[in-house]
């Protein structure tokens, strides 16, 4: 899903390294990007396998905008838990409870000033 409500991303994946370009591609074309844990893979919550460390350098780095809507980060295991609490206020990506938060933040400043 994009940011500003379309659709057109509902089958976009994070699953591995191969899928972060195409999912910042999307971002940095609808102003943001807003996934829910759905289209987030086993190995992104693995914070062993360091694929949601580089998915969130890459965003934070190209300042785009990433919602994740994660309804409880801590049926992922406590350490992504502790990831998810310290990014729910970070400037480019952040972890939400509700996807009404996640598109209110994307809409609210969809550019990030770092």
């Amino acid at each position: 899903m994009l940011g500003n409500g379309d659709r057109a991303a509902g089958t976009l994946r994070l699953h591995d390294r191969s899928d972060i370009e195409n999912a910042l591609g999307v971002g940095m074309a609808g102003g943001g990007l807003l996934l829910d844990e759905s289209q987030l893979g086993p190995g992104f919550f693995d914070l062993r396998t360091g694929l949601a460390g580089e998915v969130f350098q890459k965003f934070t780095n190209y300042r785009v905008r990433l919602a994740l809507v994660i309804a409880d980060a801590n049926s992922h295991g406590a350490r992504f838990a502790e990831l998810a609490y310290e990014h729910r206020t970070h400037n480019a990506v952040r972890c939400f409870t509700t996807e009404q938060l996640a598109r209110q933040w994307l809409a609210y400043n969809p550019v990030v000033r770092c």
